[in-house]
């Protein structure tokens, strides 16, 4: 098996990289500090076409594989994990559905400008008492003449705040039993009846922004249902199994800058005559970091490159989410031990990524979600 990556990947890798030292790396300690969202980037990101990276150039994308698209999300988070988020939430969960399930008018009229970056795209399925138990889900989309009219609260939606287009689901036909009475629409900002709830102020990837999102007799043309009626769980499911590995590329993003931190401060900070860097525990910390960053490059990459290929990789992102999650938690929480006290100070990049990894093992299907997803999997 090839495990080197092409130079048009390795050029995404290294101008991703670039905008994110030049734009992004300056300004994420004051993003954080003030739950900002970075709309000036994103911005740039949509000038350089960055939005909209892995679909057709027909509908404004750039036509770039999957996994391309993940190097550049890990990229933009190893200096900025919101940033990074906001960008994977848009193209693996807005626009995603829209492009795998949509109509010919839908895309146009709704992928297009979201994968230039016009637009942002939302995801809205949580809610207050359904997270994991997506079936618990209360909102209720009744057809009426040529329109559906949408009830019910969702939670926790990322982008909600900024967004232009919600990706929502809610149920058409509850009497249908298990999962097939639900369906997925897209609804317009602007949309009479559609309301922005409460923000949420978290304690990490504080410049993503997260919302409720209300729907209160919320009216929408019968042409704006995604796929058919009853097809919203598989249309959820498929949102995750695309989200997941951009969720695996944002914790790698995260851990390789707590590597690259760890080692930086090493070198520098000296304690008994010498720097940190030469003790063993300290090295074997890091070793076991890096070990670990390599283990989830090739865990996210070998998803990406399933979804490439048009192969099943629901098993195989689910284990990237995982693995990538719990690793960057565990080693920024080694990266704050390595920084000592100052690693504790607001402002030291380390104490930032380990708030920020800590979502990654909830959002997007818990760790133990995914176990679920997993086991089921392997023991069918």
């Amino acid at each position: 098996m090839d495990f080197k990556l092409s130079e048009e990947q390795e050029l995404v890798r290294s101008n991703m990289r670039e905008f994110a030292l030049k734009y992004v790396e300056p300004i994420a300690a004051e993003l954080d500090e003030t739950a900002r969202y970075p709309k000036e980037v994103i911005e740039k990101l949509a000038e350089g076409g960055w939005m909209g990276m892995p679909f057709p150039v027909e509908y404004g994308g750039q036509g770039t594989d999957y996994l391309t698209y993940a190097i550049a999300v890990e990229e933009l988070s190893r200096s900025c994990a919101a940033t990074g988020f906001t960008m994977s939430v848009h193209t693996s969960l807005a626009l995603m559905p829209i492009n795998n399930f949509g109509t010919d008018e839908q895309k146009k009229k709704y992928l297009t400008p979201l994968a230039k970056g016009e637009h942002i795209g939302a995801f809205a399925l949580t809610e207050p008492g359904a997270g994991t138990d997506v079936g618990a889900a209360t909102t209720t989309a009744v057809l009426d003449g040529d329109e559906y009219v949408l009830n019910g609260t969702k939670t926790f939606c990322s982008n909600g705040p900024v967004a232009d287009t919600f990706v929502t689901f809610a149920w058409t036909d509850k009497s249908a039993g298990g999962s097939k009475g639900m369906s997925s629409f897209i609804v317009p900002k602007g949309t009479p009846g559609l309301t922005i709830g409460s923000h949420f102020q978290k304690m990490g990837i504080r410049a993503s922004q997260t919302s409720e999102v209300i729907f209160k007799n919320c009216r929408i043309p019968k042409a704006n249902l995604l796929g058919k009626e009853g097809d919203g769980m598989k249309i959820a499911m498929n949102c995750f199994d695309h989200g997941r590995i951009g969720i695996a590329a944002q914790s790698i993003g995260i851990l390789q800058a707590a590597l690259d931190e760890s080692i930086s401060y090493s070198k520098q900070r000296v304690q008994f005559g010498k720097p940190i860097s030469k003790n063993q525990a300290v090295q074997w910390w890091m070793v076991d970091m890096a070990t670990d960053l390599n283990a989830c490059r090739f865990l996210t990459y070998h998803a990406a490159w399933l979804k490439d290929q048009g192969q099943r990789f629901t098993k195989e992102a689910s284990m990237a989410k995982l693995f990538c999650a719990e690793a960057a938690m565990k080693h920024t929480v080694k990266a704050v031990q390595i920084h000592g006290g100052y690693g504790y100070v607001k402002g030291v990049k380390v104490e930032r990524l380990m708030r920020d990894a800590k979502i990654t093992e909830i959002y997007e299907g818990s760790s133990e979600a995914q176990r679920m997803v997993i086991a089921g999997n392997i023991l069918r």
